[in-house]
């Protein structure tokens, strides 16, 4: 079986909504790609507007589309990776 790649982990913020939950999210790079949210957020109902900050999974094969799967409340630093 081959091995499967590991998603990157990048931060970014929101930066404008589109229909069907789909976000234009810029990484600290200055690079815009799309996010749509992950289903644990969907089912929790937690909403996201321009400006929050959020934690992205990337595939390493398609760089210009990711999964938002953490949003960072007001004053909360960055999480710790690992």
């Amino acid at each position: 079986m081959p091995v499967k790649e590991e998603p990157l982990e990048l931060f970014g913020t929101i930066k404008q909504i589109f229909p069907s939950t789909t976000f234009a999210v810029e990484l600290e790079n200055g690079r815009t790609i799309l996010g749509h949210i992950a289903g644990r957020l969907r089912r929790h109902h937690i909403k996201l507007l321009p400006g929050d900050r959020v934690d992205l999974e990337v595939s390493p094969y398609d760089l210009t589309k990711g999964r938002i799967v953490y949003r960072y409340r007001a004053g909360e630093s960055r999480r710790e990776s690992g």
